[in-house]
């Protein structure tokens, strides 16, 4: 949706509201025993009531929540959408969460508010949620009438309330997973709930969901659509809405893409309508995803990935074998390359081998 936008890692510095707590700290007694000292309380400011959750076309893993019937318990809000990568690497931490604090009151709701089209079916976001292993409850909000209430713009975006049913803290964006445990902790034993650990969860987070190669991601999210699209390349440009048949350059600049074959470029997807047409995309970045899916319902396409004219051999994703082979069954993310060191310019390419194929953004980590 063009007025909201993904949170990534550059945002976090400016979303930040409170200071890190400081580590637990252990006394020495005269006795010689040692006693664990509380950690610092986080300066957490009042930032509004937690607002209705009216407008969910549906609620899975549980009855319909209110904001009222949470009154005594800490809540953690997560809004997300199921194709988005930044979302996708702060899971493992709010699963962990979700179970390590049930039995001292926390309730996480994931808010799944769509950013395309295909999110907005419940039967997806249902498969989503059954695959990525999420029993906690969950609102879809395929409307945004939730995600209107909370004025939110940013998937992932984490919303902390306290008993009393006051919005305390935010984390917009991937990170700051400690200090939002802390907050968790404290907010908890504001309840007076006893028997808190102060330490802090280990996830082992793999596949999509593990952590992005910051340091060498230099290639930002883009759409392949005509509205939002960027650094598209081709003789005569983009034919909007329209069957045309497009020859890829040889060679892309960094971060521009081109498509080859028959192809109709729509506002939010770009369709294949004939088989063996090709996306092309010169990116520098550890991870290479794809959202696509078949047009209809029931039909997969076989796709072949390609990066610098070979095979990806150990440098495929988890949706890709060594030869590059793949087939899109279901509209959701599919990592084709997940590179080791060293890390440069590459060219991907994938070629579709059927047709009827739909693709809406590459995103990267």
């Amino acid at each position: 949706m063009g007025s909201t936008m993904k949170a990534n890692h550059l945002l976090l510095a400016a979303t930040l509201a409170c200071a890190i707590a400081a580590p637990i700290e252990t006394l020495a007694k005269d006795d010689g025993m040692v006693q664990q000292m509380t950690p610092p309380a986080i300066r957490l400011p009042n930032e509004g009531a937690l607002p209705p959750f009216d407008g969910a076309a549906e609620w899975l893993n549980s009855p319909p929540l209110t904001a009222a019937g949470l009154r005594g318990r800490v809540v953690l809000v997560d809004f997300w959408t199921y194709t988005c990568i930044n979302w996708r690497r702060t899971l493992p931490y709010v699963r962990a969460w979700a179970e390590k604090y049930k039995a001292q009151g926390l309730v996480v709701i994931g808010v799944h508010s769509p950013e395309f089209e295909f999110e907005k079916n419940a039967d997806n976001v249902r498969q989503a949620a059954k695959d990525m292993r999420i029993d906690y409850p969950i609102a879809i909000d395929s409307d945004h009438a939730i995600w209107g209430a909370f004025n939110n713009e940013y998937w992932p975006a984490l919303y902390f309330i306290d008993a009393q049913g006051h919005i305390r803290h935010h984390q917009f964006g991937e990170g700051e997973y400690g200090q939002s445990e802390k907050i968790i902790q404290q907010l908890l034993a504001e309840t007076g709930t006893g028997g808190i650990s102060h330490g802090l969860v280990s996830v082992d987070a793999r596949g999509a969901e593990a952590a992005p190669d910051w340091s060498s991601l230099k290639s930002p999210e883009n759409y392949v659509g005509y509205e939002r699209t960027e650094n598209f390349e081709a003789p005569g440009g983009a034919v909007r809405g329209e069957r045309h048949v497009y020859a890829a350059p040889a060679r892309l600049n960094l971060n521009h893409w081109s498509l080859s074959g028959d192809w109709t470029m729509d506002k939010g997807a770009t369709l294949l309508n004939k088989a063996n047409g090709r996306i092309v995309y010169r990116f520098h970045a550890r991870d290479l995803h794809l959202v696509m899916g078949p047009r209809a319902r029931g039909t997969s396409v076989r796709f072949r990935v390609l990066i610098d004219g070979q095979p990806p051999g150990a440098a495929h994703g988890i949706d890709v074998d060594e030869r590059g082979n793949g087939t899109v069954t279901e509209q959701r993310m599919y990592q084709l390359i997940r590179q080791p060191k060293p890390i440069v310019d590459r060219q991907f390419e994938i070629e579709f081998l059927d047709s009827g194929v739909e693709a809406f953004s590459f995103t990267f980590g």
